[in-house]
């Protein structure tokens, strides 16, 4: 955030699951909202320190949408089409910033964000410096792609193939552009809608939700440990920054990865 916005905005969840603050980020449609706090809490269980920044702060600190109520809904589009992109951007990194001088952080940083939280994502890596970067259904992320210079650190990316508010040729027009990339993943989810890892979200679904989540938990771990760990210990107490969600388990259902 900026050295201008209240720290209060934020809210930090750690493993044993003691919280300080109160706030968090945005989510499918640009809420902060219960969804995330629980994201919070599902990600602290895996060892993480969670930071999720209130991007609204600016607009309505403290906003709180519920996303099956119409007029929340167009409420959070108002929001999400007054946003300010590149301060967001700004605010994230200034989290980041936050996140590595916390005594318990190892001090390397993921990003991980959905919808809007997702463009934040692929923006703030392009024009900063992360350790890794998860970004889910990121909408206008085909309008950054001439960043992609920048991004230099490992980018996992997961796209829903039925997504509604990312056309099957902004798809891949973003997949061809990663494809040239290194270190970018990005996974590809037949049959799936925006939104469709969100907690109780009207295109959840379970298996693509797991699927998707198992691998950013797997690759956070990969991402975020240090060398000198050992083989299959996870990289606990860093620090990470992030959008919403994560749920662990990898069932058989399978996505098609580019």
């Amino acid at each position: 955030m900026d050295r201008s916005a209240p720290t209060s905005r934020a809210r930090q969840s750690y493993p044993r699951r003691q919280w300080s603050f109160s706030r968090n980020c945005s989510g499918s449609t640009p809420t902060v909202n219960a969804d995330i706090r629980a994201t919070c809490d599902e990600m602290a269980a895996q060892g993480f320190i969670v930071i999720a920044p209130d991007l609204f702060w600016r607009q309505e600190p403290g906003v709180d949408l519920d996303v099956t109520s119409e007029a929340d809904w167009q409420h959070g589009l108002r929001l999400y089409t007054a946003f300010d992109r590149d301060a967001g951007a700004r605010d994230v990194m200034e989290t980041v910033r936050t996140a590595v001088e916390l005594p318990e952080s190892t001090g390397k940083v993921a990003l991980l964000g959905y919808c809007l939280g997702g463009l934040m994502v692929f923006l703030t890596a392009a024009r900063y410096e992360v350790d890794a970067a998860v970004a889910y259904h990121g909408g206008d992320t085909e309008k950054y792609l001439g960043e992609v210079g920048g991004l230099e650190a490992p980018l996992l990316m997961h796209l829903a193939e039925e997504d509604e508010f990312i056309s099957k040729a902004a798809q891949a027009e973003i997949k061809a552009t990663l494809a040239k990339k290194a270190n970018a993943t990005v996974y590809s989810y037949p049959g799936q809608r925006h939104a469709f890892a969100r907690h109780n979200g009207a295109h959840y679904n379970a298996a693509a939700a797991a699927l998707a989540n198992g691998r950013t938990i797997e690759f956070l771990h990969q991402q975020l440990r240090w060398p000198s760990a050992a083989p299959g210990v996870s990289g606990d107490l860093s620090a990470f920054a992030f959008g919403q969600d994560g749920v662990v388990k990898r069932p058989k259902w399978e996505g098609s990865a580019t």
